[in-house]
């Protein structure tokens, strides 16, 4: 990492923008990810307590008392703040830690606080809002779970080897060399809380597997922490349902089965795979475009404290949902205390039993945890800096994430504004631009087969924009006539899956303080005389606001009209020409719901109601969603339309903005190898609306100015240097993909 400078805290009783921007750096630390010194700590702490009886984590029995996650506890708001606003001391760190104790009469899940860190001496209890108990059903499934889930899956097969080989043209679960086969399970399991009933279906193991299903899918009962009590419940093979393998097995032999075959595979011609083929006309031998800093990055970085181009802010990548944002300041003000990632939702739709029962929630899978190396010049430019990740689930010790964040400013390519100013006589009398260089955060999620790009941006003139682009395999099922009702026919025997995207942010603005408002904007046409000719009319637009002053009346529903401007404001604080400080949202999204409001697994996400949903913070309502919604979606423990049932206030009050993107994908040919990222990029922009008193990027030197001068050649006028310097690094291109224990 570049630590380019000290920042020293030597004036933090100190104020002005000095103060505050060190007032920020000094509180930056409280949501710092846990170090891997305090990681282990936490763990040292709770397996010497011999009430827990805690085991480890990767031993083979279900039956154990083991650490699940362990996270940073965000400290309290209002804590926060003292020390980011007036320097005081920061409060103790704290760990959320999740234990599964399974190896007692009732097995449960428990959430800890542990505290304060590095050296932890105290542990309480936490509770979700409403005291919901956690079902122990509802768990992530572990590594020691997916172990037994192969050995069931390896007795399956067995007695469906003759089936399974003749179906794939020579392709086995068990012993077998290249020629393998694999397994994706689908979530949530089962159809009603208690139940842990998983739908898992076979693919030929080749790069690429997700887009390769056979034709075979089990229903496997894995409730009992026994796994020699687990039970296939249901066989569903080429459009057909059995009760179970031998029933199939017996039908195959017979005849009285519809059999399904493959084509003959070729590994030379796999259509999964990143090889290239096809005719391009782009020349081979020489590199596009890159990427270049002529003079070294204009960004500065400490931990996890990040300024640039008048900007502030603090970043972490919390293990179960991903990266998150803290202290967004602007030149000292602060306009958002948390701009977060909730959760992301995949729907899926099918004519297998796989694919109809595919509702993905990837909080539920830990997706913060799924932050996979970067490659340089590909995931980001050479020219970044990248940062390791650490992350403790379902492990004995803490895991490194090598690269798997980066920070880079980029520039656009178009200008951020710029004018020709024609004399209209072949002429000009000016022009003026200034280019357009954002800073970016990007991290990445693979759950599975879908890689999510997480960014946020930060540009010059004060507009911050969050944005997550989709790529990776989209999620395929086996082929079947009915199945084009929803989705597409990609390849032979393989139905791409129509499926939605929602992803779910919780932005807490502040806007030049904490007591903020919520108003949206619309037009209505207006009808009147003409003052200057009486004997006719004008029509045009006048501006319609509405003032929101409780949570029900700001929660806006999908399907309904959406206002054109969503605006967030401050009472308290005008800017030079009497308005209100404020900022709008402005969405980047094809979204829409996912299920009809109140059914069975809607209950869990009833976030996906809304676009937006504006209330008063709280600091029990830290988040949206949780790690137990995926497997326990009918009675979830966090429910947000909790949040707005009752109705608060919300004039001039610490308001949270919980926002929804997403859209629909229809899988087409194209989406082969792989889903593209142009056209699959939603998001939102924080844009000011009055917060300043003019463009804040004037203050940029990059700005050029070009005039005629007397003797008619141009004058150019500019403020950094005229030679831009060298070029990109000559560094050779390395990436080494693993990640391990520390």
């Amino acid at each position: 990492m570049r630590l380019l400078y000290p920042l020293l805290l030597v004036t933090l009783a100190g104020c002005g923008a000095s103060g505050k921007r060190d007032w920020a750096h000094h509180g930056a630390p409280m949501f710092a990810d846990l170090t891997v010194r305090e990681m282990k700590a936490v763990r040292a702490y709770l397996h010497g307590l011999p009430e827990l009886g805690l085991t480890n984590a990767r031993s083979k029995t279900l039956k154990k008392n083991s650490i699940l996650v362990m996270e940073l506890h965000l400290p309290r708001k209002h804590e926060a703040l003292r020390a980011l606003d007036r320097g005081q001391a920061k409060p103790p760190r704290q760990a959320r830690v999740v234990v599964q104790f399974g190896n007692q009469t009732k097995p449960n899940i428990t959430e800890y606080i542990v505290s304060p860190l590095p050296s932890p001496k105290s542990h309480e209890v936490k509770n979700f809002k409403g005291d919901r108990p956690i079902l122990f059903e509802s768990r992530p499934i572990s590594a020691t779970e997916y172990d037994h889930m192969v050995e069931i899956l390896q007795k399956i097969s067995t007695k469906a080897h003759k089936l399974l080989f003749e179906t794939t043209g020579g392709f086995s679960f068990t012993n077998c060399t290249d020629r393998c086969l694999t397994f994706s399970d689908i979530a949530p399991r089962g159809v009603g809380p208690g139940e842990r009933r998983s739908w898992i279906m076979l693919q030929k193991f080749v790069e690429g597997y997700f887009i390769h299903p056979v034709g075979f899918e089990v229903l496997v009962n894995h409730r009992d922490l026994d796994p020699e009590k687990w039970t296939i419940e249901k066989v569903w093979y080429n459009s057909q349902y059995f009760d179970s393998v031998e029933e199939l097995v017996e039908k195959y032999e017979v005849g009285d089965v519809e059999k399904a075959k493959l084509p003959d595979h070729d590994d030379n011609d796999l259509y999964s795979t990143y090889i290239p083929r096809g005719h391009s006309n782009t020349p081979t031998d020489i590199h596009g475009p890159k990427l270049v800093e002529p003079q070294g990055p204009r960004y500065h970085i400490d931990r996890n404290f990040v300024e640039y181009a008048g900007w502030s802010f603090a970043y972490r990548v919390r293990s179960s949902a991903g990266l998150q944002i803290f202290d967004l300041r602007f030149n000292g003000e602060r306009i958002a205390y948390e701009i977060s990632l909730q959760e992301a939702i995949a729907f899926y739709a099918g004519d297998t039993p796989a694919a109809m029962q595919t509702k993905y929630m990837d909080a539920g899978w830990a997706m913060g945890t799924s932050t996979y190396e970067l490659a340089p010049g590909i995931d980001c430019p050479e020219i970044a800096t990248f940062v390791d990740l650490y992350h403790y689930y379902d492990t004995d010790k803490p895991v490194r994430y090598k690269n798997a964040l980066c920070i880079f400013e980029m520039t656009t390519g178009m200008p951020l504004r710029r004018h020709f100013n024609s004399n209209f006589q072949g002429g000009y009398n000016f022009w003026g631009g200034l280019e357009n260089t954002v800073l970016v955060v990007r991290t990445t999620s693979t759950v599975y087969n879908y890689d999510y790009i997480w960014d946020f941006h930060f540009y010059q003139n004060g507009v911050m924009e969050s944005k997550v682009s989709a790529t990776g395999y989209i999620h395929a099922t086996f082929f079947t006539p009915n199945g084009l009702n929803y989705g597409t026919k990609v390849y032979n025997y393989v139905l791409g899956n129509l499926h939605t995207h929602l992803i779910h942010y919780k932005v807490d603005l502040d806007i030049a303080g904490r007591g903020n408002s919520f108003e949206s904007m619309d037009l209505k046409y207006v009808n009147f005389t003409n003052p200057w000719s009486p004997k006719n009319s004008i029509v045009q637009s006048k501006l319609h606001r509405t003032q929101h002053e409780t949570e029900r009346s700001a929660a806006f529903r999908f399907g309904k009209k959406f206002p054109r401007y969503v605006h967030f404001y401050n009472p308290n604080e005008k800017n030079k020409w009497g308005h209100e400080k404020g900022y709008r949202i402005q969405f980047n999204s094809h979204a829409h719901s996912v299920l009809p409001r109140g059914w069975r697994e809607e209950n869990g996400i009833s976030w996906s109601r809304y676009p937006l949903a504006v209330t008063r913070h709280k600091d029990s309502e830290a988040t949206s969603s949780s790690i137990y919604t995926q497997n326990d979606p009918w009675e979830p423990v966090v429910s947000f339309e909790d949040y707005i049932r009752n109705n608060e206030d919300i004039v001039n009050q610490d308001l949270v903005a919980w926002v929804t993107v997403g859209f629909l994908h229809v899988p087409h040919a194209e989406d082969i190898p792989n889903t593209a990222t142009p056209g699959n990029a939603v998001g939102f922009f924080l844009r000011p609306f009055n917060f300043f008193d003019e463009d804040p990027s004037l203050a940029s030197k990059s700005t050029i100015i070009v005039r005629p001068g007397q003797d008619g050649k141009p004058q150019v006028q500019r403020w950094t240097p005229e030679v831009v310097g060298h070029c990109v690094t000559d560094k050779p291109f390395f990436y080494n993909g693993t990640y391990a224990g520390v």
